[in-house]
């Protein structure tokens, strides 16, 4: 090989771009390749055998032939000697590779005088630049044009003179970009909000030292006066000293955003019926008062107005809620600016008292709540509670405990005996009551997952049938025994079972119970000795009620007519219709009901007779009286000659002397029970009993 021939290929296999000569005829545009270098292979992806396959046209992008084919015809006829143009392959992947290609007429010899020599440079990543920036112009561009608000570079100044100002300036301000541009008509520091500047000042200062995006929500005033608020994000421009040289960022428009959070917040913050803040806000707010540093007194006074549910019951849900609205709207006068008033749950308010001297001034403080209360009440016939509770370092810092005190407080002043006002303080004698009524709950939720019923047991207290002299029933009574509380009365218990639902298990527990002591007596000989059970309006009103009570007794083998349900005479206070149509199902199976407590509750003569009952049972109150009065002035031969009318058997409640006996007797009562006749038994005592006064 000659010096010639190896420069020649030392430059053609060794250039840093793709080469490739060819030859073609007159007749035929797609020319072959003749000799192809290994940066053109390496730019097409194909190897030398294939390009002299397929030819350039195939490799080329369809859009790019129409052009290369056009200039090359050019060259052909020697219109032009060379030509260069920006055309794209083809790869066999499928993918496009972007060339910088020119195409000159090449005289190799005699006999070889169409040949063209090419020359390619892979453009590909100047072109995705190209169009990277492109897209970004026009991004730019769009966005500048579509800005809800307006771009800016400003100097960091005291007057943040600008720069520049985009074309949204108008649409967010009101002012043109010629208005703000070098302060020409005003700065755009006149347009923030007072009380923003200082503040919008800092921030920047901060921002900027610490060389953090600077982001920012604000307000300013248009130019017809219109208060928006705005979102300013920016930075800074350093010079290489690190000095500030200017200022630039967006500033959007986000009144429609800050309407809706304010919305929200309002929404989040206060009651909807009464526009008073809720529970949630006093909570933050104790919460965020409770880290002061203060000698201020703080307490909370709780008015629970629960008693209002009676008149959705009468009136109607509407008609509460507008009393509800009164009463906030007459405590709301009450209110200084050391008294704040919340609606903290559905019927009950709760005043945030600061700074007052003394016991005494929150004792008078509630006294005035009761007289406005009582303006509103005077006509509704309802009552309420007032609970107060005093704010100290011991217990600043459990808002939910203070919250769940006031709301005990309140509970407990309603039914206050001895407090005409209806209010009363959280104490310690309170919280140890509180204590004790959790650790009775505890005590009630064992009952009901323990298999053995834990402390639960039954007495039964005879109820002795006058006519006969002889023992006819027996009433099971509940009690409860705990290894921690000892001996818990029922009046204790019952009402926290009732509270807590827990009566409903505990309830089917206590008919089983005594169904298995009615079956005793029955395998003892007994067979026609009742059964009196106690049950609540919580577990009569519930739908399963009577079908459970009846799948019971036939799975017991235990007959209905030894059976007898009490009830007190409030159950049909506010479910009159839906009580008696279960109490007539209860009685159509053959179970006796019993008006338990009578003559002291819901006693209505003109639905007496509508009843679906069995008996009356006379209240204790009653039977005491006839120790007390003249035997002319006592009532209670009345109550039994009404009840016999009515066709009811009547029940002596509390007989404790033979006095009441004789009385009792002397006007037609049916039964009695009482100490005279026996205190509550435990099962093998009840049997003694029957043995000693019944004969089987």
């Amino acid at each position: 090989m000659t010096v010639k021939g190896l420069t020649y290929d030392t430059i053609f296999q060794q250039a840093p771009i793709g080469i490739a000569i060819t030859y073609s005829s007159a007749d035929d545009v797609n020319n072959n390749f003749v000799s192809i270098n290994q940066i053109f292979q390496q730019i097409t992806g194909r190897t030398k055998e294939e390009l002299i396959k397929i030819g350039w046209i195939k490799i080329t992008h369809p859009d790019d032939v129409e052009e290369d084919i056009s200039n090359f015809n050019k060259l052909q006829s020697g219109e032009i000697k060379s030509y260069s143009m920006e055309k794209r392959y083809i790869k066999p992947d499928g993918s496009i590779v972007w060339v910088d290609m020119v195409v000159a007429s090449l005289t190799l010899s005699d006999e070889h005088m169409n040949n063209q020599i090419c020359l390619v440079q892979d453009i590909t990543e100047r072109k995705r630049l190209e169009r990277e920036l492109l897209e970004s112009e026009r991004s730019k561009s769009v966005l500048l044009s579509n800005l809800p608000g307006m771009a800016y570079k400003c100097n960091y100044d005291c007057h943040w003179t600008m720069q520049f100002v985009s074309a949204g300036c108008y649409q967010l301000t009101g002012y043109t970009s010629d208005d703000l541009l070098y302060n020409r008509r005003l700065s755009y520091n006149d347009i923030i909000l007072p009380k923003y500047r200082e503040t919008l000042r800092n921030e920047w200062e901060r921002i900027l030292g610490e060389r953090l995006p600077f982001r920012y929500e604000y307000e300013i005033v248009t130019a017809n006066g219109e208060r928006k608020w705005v979102l300013e994000m920016g930075q800074g421009i350093y010079s290489e000293l690190g000095d500030v040289e200017a200022l630039e960022g967006i500033i959007l428009d986000i009144s429609d955003r800050k309407e809706i959070e304010n919305n929200l917040r309002y929404n989040n913050e206060h009651d909807q019926w009464t526009g008073l803040y809720n529970r949630r806000y006093l909570e933050n707010l104790l919460a965020n008062d409770a880290e002061l540093i203060t000698t201020n007194k703080r307490a909370l006074i709780g008015i629970n107005l629960s008693a209002v549910q009676r008149l959705s019951l009468t009136y109607g849900f509407h008609y509460s809620q507008e009393v509800i609205k009164k009463v906030a709207k007459a405590l709301s006068l009450l209110c200084t600016d050391k008294r704040k008033l919340f609606n903290t749950y559905e019927n009950r308010f709760v005043f945030y008292i600061k700074d007052y001297r003394d016991k005494d001034e929150l004792i008078v403080f509630c006294e005035e709540i009761d007289k406005t209360l009582g303006t509103i009440f005077a006509a509704e016939g309802l009552g309420s509670g007032i609970g107060i509770v005093e704010i100290d370092a011991d217990n600043k810092h459990d808002v939910g405990q203070i919250l769940k005190n006031l709301l005990n407080a309140s509970e407990k002043a309603i039914y206050h005996i001895n407090n005409s006002l209806g209010f009363c303080f959280f104490d310690k004698d309170m919280e140890a009551e509180i204590m004790r009524e959790e650790d009775i709950i505890k005590e009630l939720m064992l009952v009901e997952s323990d298999e053995s019923d834990g402390g639960l047991y039954l007495q039964y207290q005879p109820i002795l049938d006058l006519k006969s002299n002889q023992i006819c029933g027996f009433e099971a009574l509940a009690r409860l025994k705990s290894d921690k509380l000892g001996f818990v009365s029922p009046l204790e218990f019952i009402p926290l079972a009732e509270k807590t639902k827990l009566i409903i298990p505990i309830g089917q527990k206590i008919i089983i119970k005594a169904f298995g002591f009615l079956n005793r007596l029955r395998n003892c000989g007994y067979r026609g000795i009742n059964m009196s059970i106690n049950v609540s309006s919580i577990q009569l009103l519930r739908e399963e009620f009577n079908r459970d009570l009846f799948d019971i007794i036939a799975d017991m083998n235990v007959n209905p007519e030894n059976v007898g349900l009490e009830i007190t005479e409030s159950l049909f206070v506010d479910n009159y219709q839906e009580i008696n149509r279960i109490l007539g199902e209860l009685k159509s199976y053959g179970i006796r009901i019993a008006i338990d407590d009578f003559g002291t509750g819901y006693s209505s003569l003109a639905r007496e007779r509508e009843l679906n009952i069995s008996c009356l049972k006379i209240d204790k109150y009653f039977i005491d009286k006839l120790l007390l009065l003249k035997e002319e002035e006592a009532i209670t031969g009345v109550i039994i000659s009404m009840a016999h009318k009515l066709g009811h058997c009547v029940v002596a409640e509390g007989v404790e002397y033979e006095e009441q006996r004789l009385y009792l007797e002397k006007y037609k009562c049916d039964k009695i029970q009482g100490y005279l006749i026996s205190k509550p038994l435990d099962e093998d005592a009840a049997i003694a009993i029957l043995k000693e006064k019944n004969h089987i």
